[in-house]
C-alpha cells in the first residue's frame, strides 16, 4: 500500500495540462521475479516515474513503452521473458528467470482512471478491496479498465450471465485465499475474457499498548513500512514527536473504539506488570490474530496464572506471542522493534519466520 500511496500522491501533484502519464501494473508472473503481481509504476511522459515493476531491469524499457502508449492513448500488454539465456534479453543480467506481463495504461485525468480507483482504496485503507483489471476482453470491455468488485452484481457490465457467474466464483475463491492472480473465462461469443484479480488487504496495523521510550523506534519502523501505528497511552505522557509519527493516539479507556481486524497486531509493552496484566484480557477480547507481550517468559507465565485464578483467562495461547519478536539477538530498542515487526509480518503472512535458505519451496506462492 505504501507504493500505491506514493503513486497517488505523485499523480495528484502532476500538472495535467502539461504532463501526461501512464500506469504500469504487473498482472502476471511465471517463475521468479523481483516484484510480484500488483506491483505498479507511475510513468510520466517527462521521463520521471514512481514505484517499480522489477529490481531495475525492466523500468527503462517500460518508460519507452509507456511514452508510446501515452502518445497513442492506447493500453498495451507487454510480456518480458527473462528465462531465455540470450544475453541481450531484458532482465537476464539480473537473473530474474521468469515471465512477467506488464499492463501499461495511459491515464486520462478527465475520466475515472485506475489511479482514481486506487486513491479510493487508500482512503478506505482498513477494508479489503478486490480489483479486477481487464487485460483482454475483445469487444466487451476496454483493456486496462478496472472493475471494483463488490459482489456478483459488479460484473453485470459483461452482458454475459454465465461468464459473470463463473468469474464471480473464481474471484470469491481468490478472496477466500487472500491471493491475487490472473483469471480467465470464455464468453458466450467464444472470446476469452482475461482479468487480473487483485485482493488488496488492509495494511497491517500495530496497536502498541505502552508509552515508554522503546515505543518510538517501533512507531518509526512501522511508518517506514507504510503500516499503521496506533499508540494506546495517555496523551499527556507522550511527546509531540509521537503525535506527529503515530497514526493515532488513543486514550486507554477508549481502547474499544479501535477498529480491529485480521490485519491487526497488538503489542503489550507498558513495562508495568499490572498494566500488561490488565490489558491482556482486553486484547484477547478483540479479533486481532496477533497479541505480543514484551518481557521474559517467566513474567508472562505469572500473568497467565493470576488471570486464570481470577477467571479472566481460559488458557488461549495460540494468538499470544511471548516473549514477542523473532530470535535475532536483538538488544537495542531499534533491534527489538525490528524483531517484533518481523514476527508480525511472518504471522500475518502465515510464515514461520525462518531463514529463506531453509525453505524447501519458492519464496513466493505461485497461483
Amino acid at each position: 500500500m505504501k507504493e500505491i500511496v506514493a503513486i497517488v500522491n505523485a499523480y495528484d501533484a502532476l500538472d495535467h495540462a502539461t504532463t501526461r502519464a501512464a500506469l504500469a501494473t504487473v498482472v502476471r508472473v511465471e517463475g521468479s521475479s523481483y516484484r510480484r503481481t500488483g506491483a505498479r509504476m507511475l510513468i510520466a511522459d517527462n521521463g520521471r516515474w514512481v514505484g517499480g515493476i522489477s529490481g531495475g531491469c525492466l523500468e527503462g524499457d517500460a518508460l519507452k513503452r509507456a511514452r508510446l502508449a501515452i502518445a497513442q492513448t492506447k493500453p498495451t500488454l507487454v510480456t518480458y521473458d527473462t528465462t531465455d539465456d540470450d544475453a541481450y534479453q531484458i532482465g537476464v543480467g539480473l537473473g530474474c528467470n521468469g515471465i512477467i506481463d506488464v499492463l501499461i495504461t495511459p491515464l486520462d485525468p478527465n475520466t475515472t482512471n485506475p489511479v482514481h480507483i486506487l486513491k479510493s482504496c487508500v482512503e478506505d485503507s482498513r477494508q479489503t478491496h478486490v480489483l479486477l483489471t481487464v487485460t483482454n476482453a475483445p469487444g466487451v470491455l476496454p483493456q486496462g479498465e478496472i472493475i471494483r468488485y463488490e459482489g456478483r452484481d459488479s460484473l453485470n457490465g459483461l452482458g454475459d450471465e454465465a461468464a459473470a457467474n463463473q468469474l464471480a466464483q473464481t474471484v470469491e475463491e481468490h478472496l477466500a485465499q487472500q491471493k491475487s492472480a490472473p483469471a480467465s473465462v470464455t464468453m458466450a461469443n467464444g472470446q476469452t475474457l482475461e482479468v487480473f484479480v487483485e485482493v488488496m488487504l488492509p495494511v497491517p496495523q500495530l496497536v502498541l499498548m505502552g508509552q515508554q521510550y522503546d515505543v518510538y523506534p517501533l512507531v518509526r519502523l512501522i511508518n517506514e513500512l507504510g503500516w499503521q501505528a496506533v499508540v494506546v497511552a495517555n496523551p499527556q505522557k507522550v511527546s509531540q514527536a509521537m503525535f506527529a509519527e503515530a497514526t493515532s493516539i488513543v486514550q486507554p479507556d477508549a481502547f474499544q473504539t479501535i477498529a480491529f481486524d485480521a490485519q491487526t497486531a497488538i503489542v503489550l509493552m507498558a513495562h508495568d506488570y499490572k498494566t500488561d496484566k490488565y490489558n491482556l484480557p482486553k486484547a484477547l477480547a478483540t479479533v486481532a490474530p496477533f497479541i505480543g507481550i514484551l518481557g521474559p517468559r517467566k513474567r508472562t507465565d505469572k500473568i497467565f496464572a493470576e488471570l486464570t485464578a481470577e477467571g479472566l483467562f481460559t488458557g488461549e495461547t495460540d494468538r499470544i506471542h511471548a516473549p514477542v519478536g523473532l530470535d535475532i539477538g536483538a538488544a537495542s530498542p531499534e533491534e527489538i522493534a525490528l524483531s517484533i515487526v518481523a514476527e508480525v509480518r511472518a504471522v500475518l503472512s502465515g510464515r514461520e519466520g525462518m531463514s529463506l535458505r531453509l525453505r524447501n519451496a519458492p519464496i513466493h506462492d505461485h497461483p
